[in-house]
């Protein structure tokens, strides 16, 4: 059960390097750049969002692997079925594995990664929390502006929901994608959590 809500976070130890694969995912909010290795997932970059796709580009965008999916190695097939599922299935996306991560910032011991884990494990799907309610979850409620730093750091978007976390006002605030796409996950997964509740 935990294996499933916490993923695997594997190290890059020894005198083996790991062989990073990179992948797109054309997804509603643009190409999503995923990298990887057999040890896990590296990190997701987020395209840059100038306007908000519309409801109908939303539905027309079938998110797709592009290119060679077949020789991916096994984290980076469960990330892109967990993202495609995100944008096309959210309501699968609790029964999915997420992948192995394999990123220097989530293998030391510190509070940003204590913070990712913290928001991964407890802020669900259609939910937000504020920073320093993140704080508080994180166990240390004075460490406010730590989280929004931890936020900049998460190498994993999406997947460890960063545009979860908003202001105490409810405003957005910032994200790696830019204000818009925040916006847009945030309002995709209001939509979608209505969905299922009806």
């Amino acid at each position: 059960m935990a294996s499933k809500l916490v993923p695997q976070v594997t190290s890059k130890g020894g005198a083996s390097q790991c062989k990073e694969r990179h992948v797109v995912l054309l997804s509603p909010v643009g190409e999503l750049e995923i990298s990887g290795c057999e040890m896990g997932l590296h990190e997701i970059k987020l395209p840059k969002m100038s306007v908000l796709p519309s409801s109908r580009a939303e539905s027309s965008v079938a998110c797709q692997v592009r290119g060679g999916e077949e020789e991916l190695p096994e984290p980076l097939r469960q990330s892109t079925a967990w993202l495609h599922a995100y944008f096309c299935e959210p309501a699968r996306t609790p029964s999915l594995p997420l992948p192995a991560f394999h990123h220097p910032l989530l293998l030391q011991d510190s509070f940003t990664k204590q913070v990712l884990w913290t928001l991964l494990r407890d802020v669900k799907f259609g939910e937000a929390v504020s920073y320093k309610q993140l704080a508080d979850l994180a166990g240390n409620g004075r460490a406010a502006r730590a989280v929004g730093g931890a936020m900049r750091s998460n190498p994993i978007p999406i997947i460890i929901p960063c545009h979860r976390v908003i202001r105490s006002s409810g405003q957005t605030g910032n994200y790696g994608g830019g204000n818009l796409m925040k916006e847009w996950l945030l309002s995709h997964e209001r939509l979608q959590k209505e969905k299922w509740a009806n």
